[in-house]
């Protein structure tokens, strides 16, 4: 009976570990396939001056999920009709309409522009002073969808809740001030620094939106909080596993401790190039 019962525990425990690392194999590979993705935007990203980014700048996209939209010379979705030209416009954004399917999960944006002569949103590219904003609304906006025969967005991390991103300059610093903040520019940043948090799949099932929510949103008391101008690197997945050690309630009344030991939080410096 005692072999038995020692038996038991032994499996269960090896069940357990297995579990594990289960959960923490799926959210690696999640986290690899969106900075990956990632890392071919940003090194094909076209900086000239002539043409319009929607990055973040000092003091912007405070107390929320980033966004970030630019021109790559990468393949996108191309619409019927018109040559297809070498360019896309690319966004990343976390979906913040609850209405939607793609509600707190992060969206790709590859809507790939064509040939054709004319000043118009299909175009390879906006000129200044025409804006991304201005010509494509839904790229720049977290509830907007793309309203396209062929939307352009796609789900590209399912369980990627929080979206937070700054530069890395080519004399070291790490800032939210570049590029076009005071005197930096494109050639002053060495890499757009993203960090990510995902919830691993088997956890996300014990949570509600809600309660997602509550760590993406400011109004909630468990928000990840933004990055601020610090020297040292890594200091802002500190100040989120901080916050997540920390957490006492969430609305659905599920335990914490339940939950966020699945949050896995990443962070990757891309380096774009000059």
């Amino acid at each position: 009976m005692l072999l038995v019962l020692l038996f038991t525990q032994l499996l269960n425990s090896a069940a357990a570990i297995t579990i594990l690392g289960h959960k923490r194999m799926d959210a690696d590979s999640e986290a690899r396939q969106v900075f990956d993705r990632m890392a071919i935007d940003f090194a094909q990203m076209v900086k000239r001056t002539d043409v319009d980014y929607y990055v973040k700048a000092l003091g912007g996209q405070r107390n929320q999920n980033d966004q970030i939209a630019f021109y790559s010379a990468v393949p996108g979705y191309y619409p019927s009709s018109g040559a297809p030209s070498p360019l896309s416009l690319v966004a990343y954004r976390v979906n913040s309409n609850p209405a939607s399917p793609s509600y707190n999960k992060l969206e790709r944006l590859g809507k790939g522009l064509v040939w054709n002569g004319v000043s118009t949103p299909d175009t390879p590219a906006v000129f200044l002073p025409l804006t991304i904003s201005a010509s494509w609304p839904y790229a720049v906006d977290p509830q907007l969808p793309d309203t396209s025969p062929r939307s352009a967005y796609e789900v590209i991390g399912p369980d990627v809740f929080r979206f937070e991103y700054y530069y890395k300059l080519t004399a070291g610093l790490l800032t939210d001030c570049a590029p076009n903040c005071g005197s930096h520019v494109w050639r002053d940043v060495a890499a757009i620094v993203v960090a990510i948090a995902l919830i691993d799949p088997r956890s996300k099932v014990l949570l509600t939106e809600q309660d997602i929510a509550t760590l993406n949103t400011p109004a909630g008391a468990n928000f990840l909080v933004d990055f601020a101008s610090d020297p040292q690197a890594g200091k802002l997945l500190n100040r989120w596993q901080t916050k997540l050690n920390g957490i006492t309630a969430l609305p659905s009344g599920v335990s914490p401790r339940q939950t966020t030991s699945g949050i896995r939080l990443y962070e990757r410096y891309l380096y774009i190039n000059q």
